[in-house]
C-alpha cells in the first residue's frame, strides 16, 4: 500500500466525521409548529377560563378557540436536518433567530416578557369587550411629547385629553381631526386632566409636511372597570396574540344567548383597549392548529391576511378582522348563516 493510498484511506473517516459534525451543528434559526388551541368559553381545570364578578353571566355551548404556536427556544440546537424537515413541511416554518429573539436575551427573560404580554392582553381585551357593550372605560392620553414641538412645556406625558376646541374626545383620531381642522396659526384649546385636576392649555400647531401638528404621541388608557374580569388561563401560555378571542369570550359571557350559535370558531390577534386588532406571528401555523381542532371559522387580523391565504385551511373559512366590533359582527352573522358575505382576506390582500 502506497503512502498516498494510506493517506486517502485515513482521510475518508475524517471527512465523514467533519460532514456529520457540520450537519449536526446548531444553526441560527428557530422553528414554528402548530400549537394547542384553547376554548376560552371552557374551563381550565374545575374553573371557568373567563370569570366575572359584579354582573350576571351567560354560558355558551359553542367554542371560541384561541390559537398558539410552538416556537423553538432561543437556546435550542436546531441542526440542518431538523430545519430542512420543517422547511419542506406545509404546516411548519423556519425563521432566522434574530427575527424572533432579541440578541443578548435569556430563556428566563423571554418567559417573563411573554407572561407580561399575556397579562396586558387580558386587560386590553376586557376594556375592548366592555367598550363594545357600551361602557365608557377608555381615555385618550398623551404618551409622549416631541422635544421643541409646539406642545413641549404645555402638554405633559399621561395628560388625559378630554376636549379639543370644545369637541369631546373619545379616540386618538378625534384629537388628530380637531387639530387638523384648526385654522392655520390659531391656538388649539386642549382640556386635559392632569394629576386629577382639569386644566386648559392652548397649543398653536405647526405645519409639518403640509399638516398642522402639535407634536404629541397618543395612547389609550383604561379607567376602573365596572366589573371584575379574570382570565384563568394556563400560565405556560404567554404572549399577546389571544387578545381578540379573549375580547369575544368576555363579550359572550356578559350577553344573553350564544354568540357562536353553538359552533366552533377560532382566531387570533392582539387587541387594543379601544378595540383595534393587531397582527401576530405564526399565522399559518395557528390556522393549521385551528383546522385540526375542527374550527369552521377563523378570524384573521387584517395585516396577516396575505400570509393567511397561503395556509392549508381546508374547508375552514378565513374572515378578516380589523376591530373587535367587526369580528363580533362577523361571528354573529356567520352563526346565523355560514354562507353570508363577510369581510374576506382576499379583499384585504
Amino acid at each position: 500500500m502506497t503512502q498516498r493510498t494510506l493517506a486517502g484511506l485515513l482521510a475518508v473517516p475524517l471527512l465523514i466525521a467533519l460532514w456529520v459534525a457540520a450537519a449536526l451543528a446548531p444553526l441560527p434559526y428557530v422553528t414554528y409548529a402548530p400549537g394547542l388551541t384553547v376554548n376560552v368559553l371552557g374551563k381550565n381545570g374545575p374553573k371557568d377560563i373567563i370569570q366575572v364578578e359584579g354582573r350576571r353571566t351567560y354560558r355558551d355551548d359553542g367554542e371560541l378557540r384561541m390559537t398558539t404556536v410552538f416556537v423553538s427556544q432561543r437556546d435550542a440546537r436546531n441542526n440542518i436536518y431538523e430545519l430542512m424537515r420543517d422547511w419542506v413541511s406545509r404546516d411548519d416554518a423556519v425563521y432566522p433567530k434574530k427575527a424572533v429573539y432579541q440578541p443578548g436575551g435569556t430563556q428566563k427573560g423571554d418567559r417573563k416578557e411573554s407572561e407580561a404580554e399575556m397579562t396586558s392582553s387580558q386587560d386590553a381585551a376586557t376594556a375592548a369587550a366592555l367598550e363594545e357593550l357600551g361602557y365608557d372605560v377608555t381615555e385618550v392620553a398623551v404618551a409622549d411629547v416631541v422635544p421643541d414641538a409646539p406642545a413641549d412645556g404645555k402638554l405633559d406625558q399621561d395628560d388625559v385629553i378630554l376636549r379639543v376646541d370644545g369637541q369631546p374626545i373619545e379616540t386618538t383620531q378625534d384629537v388628530a381631526d380637531a387639530v387638523a381642522d384648526a385654522p392655520s396659526g390659531t391656538p388649539v384649546d386642549f382640556v386635559v386632566r392632569r394629576d386629577g385636576k382639569r386644566e386648559r392649555v392652548a397649543v398653536t400647531p405647526k405645519e409639518t409636511d403640509g399638516r398642522p401638528e402639535v407634536g404629541i404621541a397618543m395612547g389609550v388608557t383604561t379607567t376602573k372597570f365596572p366589573v371584575d374580569v379574570t382570565v384563568n388561563i394556563d400560565p405556560n401560555i404567554g404572549g399577546p396574540s389571544a387578545g381578540l378571542m379573549f375580547s369575544l369570550g368576555i363579550y359572550d359571557t356578559l350577553t344573553p344567548g350564544s354568540l357562536t350559535g353553538g359552533q366552533n370558531i377560532a382566531g387570533t390577534g392582539t387587541m387594543t383597549p379601544d378595540g383595534f386588532v393587531g397582527p401576530i406571528g405564526g399565522i399559518q401555523q395557528k390556522i393549521v392548529g385551528a383546522r385540526d381542532a375542527g374550527a369552521k371559522l377563523f378570524l384573521v387580523p387584517s395585516d396577516n391576511c396575505e400570509d393567511a391565504l397561503g395556509a392549508p385551511n381546508g374547508d375552514m373559512r378565513l374572515v378578516k378582522a380589523s376591530t373587535m366590533h367587526e369580528a363580533r359582527d362577523a361571528v354573529q352573522t356567520w352563526a346565523k348563516d355560514p354562507d353570508a358575505p363577510l369581510p374576506s382576506c382576499q379583499e384585504a390582500s
